[in-house]
């Protein structure tokens, strides 16, 4: 009796997410050294003392690795001057970003100052708010250019409880709090503190612009070339 015919096998191809593209020697010393610090990094003095191989050679490596786009240097917001590589699949990680409140590794205080100045804004218009309104309402205005996440309004309200701008309150469900579910933590403006009723001037943009005392009418900073102050007034152009 004949045997059918033998079906080839197909070769099992490498896995891609595993195995590191095909690179010179120096390249995949040095590329495989940094992959393996993840989203923590590694500085540039760290992989010349590490890859046991001569700095000339390190520094050509990184260049072609970075050519190659499988690299990329990320600012270390606790030493700046420190030249830090990372594999390009990884996000740095907290610890070396700063977080979402570091931008470029700079810590972003207009964003922040803004950001404060809508939440008071909101609680303000609002009487008493959730966190999740006052996401929602910064969301809706769109007065914002970079959008911003509940975690960040949470850490925003936060701090403006800690200075005593605002309350944070149990909801009992009637009453003032008839709007919100009895027993959710909610926010009012602390009483004694200027509310809505000196009017929406106390809470334009300006109030809390880290640059105020830059602004003049012709200067490079202005109130004719401020975006938050035109967005504000509905005045986009």
């Amino acid at each position: 009796m004949s045997r059918p015919p033998m079906t080839p096998q197909k070769r099992r191809q490498p896995d891609s997410q595993t195995q590191p593209p095909a690179l010179p020697e120096s390249e995949r010393i040095v590329y495989e050294l940094i992959k393996s610090r993840k989203n923590m990094g590694i500085w540039i003095a760290d992989i010349k003392r590490e890859a046991g191989i001569q700095n000339i050679i390190v520094t050509k490596a990184l260049k072609s690795l970075q050519s190659k786009n499988l690299i990329k240097d990320v600012v270390n917001v606790h030493n700046k001057s420190r030249k830090t590589f990372m594999a390009v699949e990884f996000e740095p990680s907290k610890e070396v970003s700063g977080g979402s409140w570091y931008s470029d590794g700079s810590l972003d205080t207009e964003f922040i100052n803004i950001l404060r100045m809508m939440c008071l804004k909101h609680i303000e218009d609002l009487r008493i708010a959730t966190i999740e309104d006052i996401h929602k309402c910064i969301a809706a205005s769109r007065i914002m250019k970079v959008e911003c996440t509940m975690q960040q309004v949470l850490e925003i309200v936060r701090a403006l409880a800690l200075d005593k701008e605002i309350e944070e309150l149990k909801s009992t469900g009637v009453a003032e709090f008839s709007m919100v579910q009895s027993g959710k933590i909610c926010y009012r403006r602390s009483r004694g503190r200027q509310g809505p009723s000196v009017g929406h001037l106390s809470s334009i943009p300006c109030g809390m612009c880290p640059r105020i005392s830059e602004c003049t009418p012709e200067g490079v900073i202005s109130p004719n070339t401020c975006v938050y102050y035109k967005q504000w007034l509905k005045l986009e152009f």
